[in-house]
């Protein structure tokens, strides 16, 4: 029943030469046939619960469940903000067995988040995959937690810079449809079974003409700073320049929607309703030009000039910028 269903998944997936050699049992096919089960195997349920009064709880909550993939004998990939100011880890994997865990690493840049196993996995991890290769329209398999059963066949229907209201922009993110609903954290998978993104959001237009979809980070970013992320806990470098500022793109420009209490924005004096016109001379209109201007002036801690617009007077507020690890409680990397 189990190898029907995989050549099901094959077949709709459109990977109708594989499906066919699978049936037709070549040895070829059923290698990438033990690949697909594995990665299956390697997508387990992250549960977390933050420290009390964490800044994030407003946002995400206090408790969270997603899923991540086991990249490592003890080493799982997931999204971000599952693990943000988390005090208490559990993971649950494909056989049922839970196992506390603890946060490893983040990057804010990314989104990636890293949780390491208290006792190492039954499962076997998977491999990254090269997800700058994945073409437009190549199928792929996304898988939240709950194997095959969850496991939901689709194509890649986008590949371009992602930016969101929080202070993030990624490039080459990818756009998968169908959408499935347990998307945080989950794996996505090419057809030999390798790790090609960690899912993040639902988008309502994932191709540009009105499709739902998921939003998955490109496991290539991934690569240049993992093993900083496992030995330290962040990426080395100079940190970007945090305001704790949110934003929306509107037909009169960019306008606040929230700001984090307590953050460099909000003691700067910075308010929701505020149109941001410049960032130190430079205009800016969108979320993108924002973001350009903003760490194009150098590293967290650098003081950032923004021109406002508030109810139709011109204003200028200098905000001290941070790293925004440090803004958190207690810090991610326990």
């Amino acid at each position: 029943m189990k190898k029907a269903l995989l050549v099901f998944i094959f077949t709709v997936s459109g990977f109708s030469a594989l499906a066919q050699e699978a049936k037709q049992a070549s040895p070829e096919a059923s290698l990438e046939m033990q690949r697909i089960e594995t990665a299956l195997k390697s997508v387990v349920k992250v549960t977390t619960k933050s420290v009390p009064n964490a800044r994030s709880n407003a946002t995400l909550g206090e408790e969270r469940t997603g899923n991540g993939v086991l990249i490592e004998n003890d080493l799982v990939l997931t999204i971000g903000y599952l693990v943000l100011e988390a005090d208490d880890v559990e993971v649950t994997d494909f056989s049922g067995r839970k196992s506390p865990a603890t946060v490893a690493g983040y990057d804010h840049a990314t989104g990636f988040g890293l949780v390491r196993l208290t006792l190492p996995s039954k499962a076997q991890p998977v491999s990254l995959g090269q997800s700058r290769a994945i073409g437009i329209k190549e199928p792929v398999l996304s898988v939240p937690f709950g194997g095959i059963d969850e496991a939901q066949p689709g194509f890649v229907v986008g590949k371009r810079t992602f930016t969101g209201s929080w202070e993030y922009q990624i490039d080459d993110a990818l756009y998968i449809t169908p959408a499935i609903r347990n998307w945080g954290g989950a794996g996505l998978f090419s057809k030999d079974g390798a790790l090609i993104g960690i899912g993040s959001l639902f988008v309502r237009d994932s191709d540009g003409e009105g499709a739902p979809g998921n939003m998955f980070v490109p496991t290539d970013l991934l690569k240049p700073i993992l093993q900083e992320l496992k030995t330290d806990g962040r990426a080395k470098g100079s940190a970007r320049p945090w305001l704790g500022v949110s934003t929306e793109e509107r037909t009169r420009g960019l306008v606040v929607s929230r700001v984090s209490p307590d953050g460099p924005a909000e003691t700067a004096g910075l308010e929701r309703g505020d149109m941001i016109v410049a960032v130190s001379g430079t205009p800016v209109a969108t979320q993108a030009s924002f973001y350009e201007a903003l760490w194009a002036r150098g590293a967290a801690g650098v003081s950032i000039s923004l021109s406002i617009n508030r109810n139709g007077e011109e204003m200028r507020i200098r905000v001290k910028s941070i790293d925004r690890l440090d803004f958190l409680k207690p810090r991610t990397m326990l």
